[in-house]
């Protein structure tokens, strides 16, 4: 008889899956979202969300996704035995339904006032029954622990999945994500810090934008002809698409695959060719209609350079506000991780030239996923749940809150004057003597790139990868008083809402996977008679 395990990685993107043969060990299928279920487009938003609408409501959100996540395995879920997860710290805790609110609120006083008792995050082993999800009567759900609210499953995946804990020298790791996380390893003293990157290097907030998923484009290469455009296929490998003149879309040779969209590593490269050739000077695009043109219709906008822009800027501050803390600085760190899909997937180049990579580094490792890798070695049975617990109690890292960071506040406020004001680069060293700071070290000619894995998710070439791009989350309510003004409707830039009049009274439906959540609103904003509240609105059944 068939046994299989699932291994899901809860990102703050979106959610993935493999179902995986026990007995072979082979993946036997591969299903993603294409989004996050909780309106919003980073922890933040999801934290407001559940905050607001209620953890159940948040909870009931991410299980409902899960399982339809699972069906579209296509295998027999009552023979599942085990699923391995992994994600960060808030996602997790959402998952299994506990409480959120030390997570969200910093200070021990304030957290008393509110009655709130922070709770260990030991690890779980609970039965899927016990959380919703459905069809799976005989799976057991392991849920690794974590060390603060910082330092999750994921950021415990990224430091155990990778040699970096094993360096003699400095050594960073970066996740390339939505909330970037990264680690600074030196003389065995470990420094952590989280950059709120915002989704734009996965490819959300971009116009064309998408996940890492068939028919991304996830590469550009300047050639004698024009651009030449990377997509991935259905197994996720990158395979050669069109060469473009990017100031018009002019297909200058046809590729042997189409594109639906782009990823945040394509965004990264059309960014890094655009500053190369001068047709980009941050955030304005010099061409006759402001947009760079690549093949099948999609294009890059000013706003999606600003968005990358900032998100690139994030990242250096990030890092360089580790370095100062450690006491070093750019040059002393020869060999970089890069974890994550963004971070297997972009040209590591083209991502050190641009900033996302420290300044120094010599020696580039593109990991891959670390968060579903860990995933499926727990399901495999490969890492025991009690070692996990104590590799959580003798991680002991220096953590470095970047929202209260002065050094952090001073290096983003030159990122920010870089990407979003048009300040030349040539001002960057310049700026970081007013702060006291050392000069960047300029990147070498002489870069080893050591790519480990070919797609971020395991086997994919074998097992072409199912997209949920729906993953049905609905939230629903009456609008009493509603006025059929559809203002609400006009303004939702993510075409999320809609409203639909039944036995005389208003229902608002929103898409909880399209919607941007707390830090859009703009339904409730445009609502004049402010009847519109969207914490009030319940999941549809």
């Amino acid at each position: 008889m068939t046994r299989y395990g699932i291994a899901l990685d809860i990102g703050t993107s979106g959610l993935r899956c493999q179902a995986i043969d026990l007995e072979s060990r082979k993946t036997v299928a591969t299903a993603i979202t294409q989004r996050h279920p909780i309106p919003g487009m980073n922890v933040i938003d999801h934290v407001n969300f559940a905050i607001n609408s209620g953890e159940d409501q948040a909870n009931a959100l991410i299980v409902g996704a899960a399982n339809k996540l699972f069906a579209a395995l296509g295998i027999d879920l009552t023979k599942v035995e085990i699923l391995g997860v992994s994600g960060n710290t808030f996602q997790l805790s959402l998952f299994e339904n506990i409480e959120i609110r030390d997570l969200a609120y910093a200070g021990k006083n304030a957290l008393e006032a509110m009655g709130v008792k922070p709770i260990e995050r030991n690890g779980a082993v609970k039965t899927a029954s016990e959380l919703g999800l459905v069809g799976m009567p005989n799976c057991k759900v392991i849920i690794p622990p974590a060390v603060t609210h910082e330092i999750g499953a994921d950021a415990i995946a990224m430091l155990k999945m990778t040699d970096i804990l094993n360096e003699k020298d400095p050594v960073i790791v970066v996740d390339y994500g939505t909330n970037a996380e990264m680690a600074l390893i030196v003389n065995g003293n470990i420094y952590t810090g989280s950059a709120a990157a915002g989704p734009a290097l996965e490819g959300q907030q971009i116009e064309k934008g998408m996940l890492a998923a068939p028919g991304a484009i996830s590469n550009i290469e300047i050639t004698d002809k024009g651009w030449k455009c990377t997509v991935l296929d259905e197994g996720m490998v990158p395979v050669e698409g069109c060469t473009v003149d990017p100031k018009t879309g002019e297909i200058v040779e046809e590729g042997s695959i189409k594109a639906i969209g782009i990823t945040g590593t394509g965004v990264v490269a059309a960014l890094y060719c655009g500053i190369k050739q001068g047709i980009i000077q941050p955030p304005n695009i010099l061409t006759e209609d402001g947009k760079i043109h690549l093949q099948d219709g999609i294009c890059i906008s000013s706003h999606d350079v600003d968005e990358a822009g900032k998100a690139i800027g994030a990242l250096r501050a990030g890092f360089l506000t580790l370095l100062h803390a450690a006491g070093l600085w750019t040059g002393d760190v020869k060999k970089a991780y890069m974890s994550g899909a963004s971070g297997l997937y972009v040209d590591a180049i083209k991502a050190l030239n641009l900033g996302m990579v420290c300044p120094g580094a010599e020696h580039l490792v593109q990991f891959g996923n670390t968060s579903i890798e860990m995933a499926r070695r727990v399901a495999f049975g490969d890492v025991d749940l009690d070692k996990l617990r104590e590799f959580a109690k003798e991680l002991r890292a220096t953590h470095v809150m970047f929202a209260t960071s002065e050094t952090f506040k001073d290096i983003y406020s030159i990122e920010y004057s870089v990407w979003c004001t048009s300040m030349p680069m040539s001002e960057y060293d310049d700026m970081l003597s007013i702060y006291d700071l050392p000069p960047l070290t300029k990147v070498g000619d002489n870069i080893k790139v050591e790519r480990l894995a070919k797609t971020d998710l395991p086997d994919t070439e074998q097992v072409p990868v199912k997209i949920l791009d729906d993953t049905g989350t609905i939230l629903t309510g009456v609008l009493e008083g509603c006025k059929k003004c559809q203002k609400c409707v006009k303004t939702c830039p993510e075409r999320a809402l809609r409203l639909e009049e039944k036995d005389g009274k208003m229902y608002a439906f929103i898409a909880t996977d399209r919607c941007a959540g707390t830090a859009c609103r703009r339904c409730e904003q445009a609502c004049a008679d402010k009847i519109f509240v969207h914490k009030d609105l319940k999941i549809v059944h």
